[in-house]
């Protein structure tokens, strides 16, 4: 059964860590990278590709992480 893909975008990536409680230090230990990696992907300078994505994503099912993005409220101008 393939895996469902997941846009994993900063704001995902810093949720599932914050919910995981690891430092940028320890998620990058977790998947085998720099912290520099997971600094980068945080800040939007890239996204995960091939086994990184694979594995946040394995990580996410495994961990029950459920992302909800929060609604971003309308500027009154």
């Amino acid at each position: 059964m393939p895996r469902r893909k997941i846009d994993w975008d900063r704001e995902r990536i810093h949720a599932l860590r914050q919910h995981l409680g690891l430092t940028q230090q320890g998620l990058a230990n977790e998947l085998g990278t720099r912290q520099q990696t997971i600094s980068e992907w945080e800040k939007g300078m890239y996204k995960p590709r091939g086994a990184s994505r694979t594995l946040l994503t394995i990580i996410a099912e495994r961990s029950t992480f459920e992302y909800k993005a929060m609604e971003k409220e309308p500027k009154n101008r």
